[in-house]
């Protein structure tokens, strides 16, 4: 479904944001967007790592599973080099592994492997059937309204994607709650009919919200500025075939926090209940001194 001129343009930019500019074989360049922000969105590194390791494989082969750890801080500033190793090439499955490099030093690596179809066995979990439909939920300028003076010009710039919460956590809350987070996701415009950029697009969407999801059982949000929290690690597994531009609920969980880190669950469900894409994230949650 389109969105307004303004978040179509946003969704516009990116792909652009996206579209790798080749520099060499297995070499390829990103960069990063033209707002305020102290460090790169770790979602932006891992989809453009997964662009990256694509460029490099079949058409007939998609992505199936990633594993990748955020190593430094990205520079908004500079560019970003991500070199691909071709790790294997067999006759079902294709391996690659990126290295994302600023200033000559790793900032991210990423191993993913590509599959061609196949027929098999065929199950999953049930998608929830609690949740109220994104069309009954407030969309993300009416959600965070009261909060526009705290957040700045990250409330007010565009959004390429549409978040509508079905569990709303208040950020100034202070009470425990459960450990589960749903939210629906899409891209905010159309996309094009490529089933690898719509891969891309919700491993950049599945960064935003799911290191949250960790601070629930503890009374804080990521507007706390007393707890420091940063992307550590991070796995994808791509079961069946979905478009970013459609509704997406992404159901989060958190089974354990211990010794300044936090594990979370997502799995993400299409509008008719298939179980598309299953993720695992340990992040920094870090309590800072008073």
């Amino acid at each position: 479904m389109a969105g307004s001129p303004e978040e179509q343009r946003a969704v516009d930019d990116l792909v652009e944001l996206l579209d790798l500019e080749d520099i060499e074989v297995n070499v390829f360049r990103g960069r990063s967007p033209d707002i305020d922000q102290q460090r790169v969105f770790g979602g932006q590194v891992a989809g453009q790592a997964l662009v990256a390791a694509a460029r490099t494989v079949d058409d007939d082969r998609l992505v199936h599973s990633l594993h990748a750890y955020f190593l430094r801080p990205g520079d908004p500033k500079v560019p970003i080099l991500y070199e691909v190793d071709r790790q294997r090439d067999g006759r079902s499955f294709t391996t690659r592994r990126v290295v994302a490099v600023q200033h000559g030093r790793p900032i991210f690596n990423m191993s993913a492997s590509f599959h061609i179809h196949e027929e098999g066995f065929s199950h999953q979990f049930p998608a929830p059937t609690d949740v109220a439909p994104p069309d009954e939920l407030a969309d993300f300028a009416t959600r965070w309204a009261p909060y526009a003076k705290e957040l700045g010009e990250w409330y007010t710039r565009a959004r390429p994607i549409d978040t509508r919460y079905a569990d709303w956590t208040p950020p100034e809350r202070a009470e425990a709650l459960p450990p589960r987070h749903r939210v629906w996701v899409r891209a905010a415009g159309v996309l094009p009919d490529d089933p690898v950029l719509h891969a891309c697009i919700v491993a950049y969407a599945s960064d935003m919200t799911l290191l949250d999801t960790t601070l629930l059982p503890h009374g804080g949000t990521f507007m706390n500025a007393k707890v420091q929290m940063a992307s550590l690690d991070h796995a994808m597994w791509f079961h069946r075939p979905f478009r970013a531009d459609e509704w997406l609920l992404y159901d989060q969980d958190t089974p354990s926090a211990s010794d300044g880190r936090g594990l979370a669950r997502g799995f993400f469900f299409t509008p008719s209940g298939d179980l598309a894409v299953s993720v695992v994230q340990e992040g920094l949650i870090r309590e800072l001194p008073s």
